[in-house]
C-alpha cells in the first residue's frame, strides 16, 4: 500500500495562471464566432469596411460582415472597442445619425486643406437662421419660419437647404393651401457629426454662431 502523498511545501504551491488583458473578451467572442475568428480579426473586417466607404454604415449593415448572428449590443461593443484602438491618431471612428464612420479629427483639417485648397461653401445669415429655426421647431412651414424671423423667406433659401441635403419636405399641414412641412435630415446631423437632434447645441449658441461674419449667399 502506497504512502499518502505529502502536501506541497508553501513555496511549491502552484501559482495561479495569469491571462493577458482582453483574453477573456477574446474567448467570449471566439465562442460566438464558433472558433472561426476572434475579436481582433473581426475588428479588422469592420475596420476595412468602414475605411473603404464614403458614407456612414449603420449597425444593421455592419452585422452582415459577421459569419454568425450578433445582436446590436455585441456589435456596438465591438465598434466601441475599435474606436478605442484609434484613440490618439489623426483619424477617429465616430457614430453619427446614419451609422458609424471614420473621419479626420477637426485639428487635422487645416493640414488636409493644403492638399485640397478649395474653400468650403459659406452660407448667408438668412440661410443659417432658417436652418436653425427648422432644426429647433420642426416640422414647420415656410410661413412659420417667416413668423419667427419676422421677414419674408425666399424660396431660394429653402432650395439651397434642400440642395445641400439638410432639409426635406416631410408632409403638408392640414390647413387651407396645404403648406409644405419642412424638417431636417440625417445628412445634416452627419455633417455636424451628431447622432440625434438632442445633441444640437443650445439655441443661444446657435445665435452666437450666426453673429459671425458669413459670405452673402442665397
Amino acid at each position: 500500500m502506497s504512502e499518502p502523498a505529502e502536501p506541497l511545501a508553501q513555496s511549491e504551491t502552484p501559482l495561479p495562471v495569469e491571462t493577458e488583458p482582453g483574453t477573456e473578451e477574446v474567448s467570449i467572442i471566439t465562442d460566438l464566432f464558433g472558433g472561426k475568428m476572434n475579436t481582433e480579426q473581426f475588428k479588422h473586417v469592420l475596420e476595412a469596411a468602414l475605411l473603404t466607404t464614403t458614407e456612414p454604415l449603420p449597425v444593421l449593415e455592419l452585422k452582415k460582415l459577421s459569419d454568425v448572428s450578433l445582436d446590436n449590443r455585441q456589435m456596438e461593443a465591438l465598434l466601441e472597442a475599435l474606436a478605442q484602438d484609434w484613440q490618439g491618431r489623426g483619424v477617429e471612428l465616430t457614430r453619427v445619425a446614419s451609422g458609424w464612420r471614420f473621419r479626420a479629427k477637426p485639428e487635422m483639417q487645416q493640414y488636409l486643406d493644403r492638399l485640397n485648397p478649395q474653400k468650403p461653401p459659406r452660407y448667408s445669415r438668412a440661410v443659417l437662421e432658417t436652418l436653425a429655426i427648422i432644426a429647433y421647431h420642426q416640422p414647420v412651414t415656410r410661413g412659420d419660419v417667416e413668423e419667427i424671423r419676422g421677414v419674408t423667406v425666399s424660396s431660394q433659401i429653402l432650395k439651397t437647404l434642400e440642395a445641400r441635403g439638410w432639409v426635406e419636405v416631410v408632409g403638408t399641414r392640414d390647413t387651407p393651401g396645404k403648406p409644405e412641412l419642412f424638417a431636417t435630415t440625417k445628412q445634416m446631423l452627419d455633417d455636424l457629426n451628431l447622432r440625434a437632434l438632442q445633441e444640437l447645441p443650445a439655441l443661444e449658441e446657435i445665435g452666437a454662431l450666426l453673429e459671425q461674419d458669413t459670405t452673402v449667399g442665397a
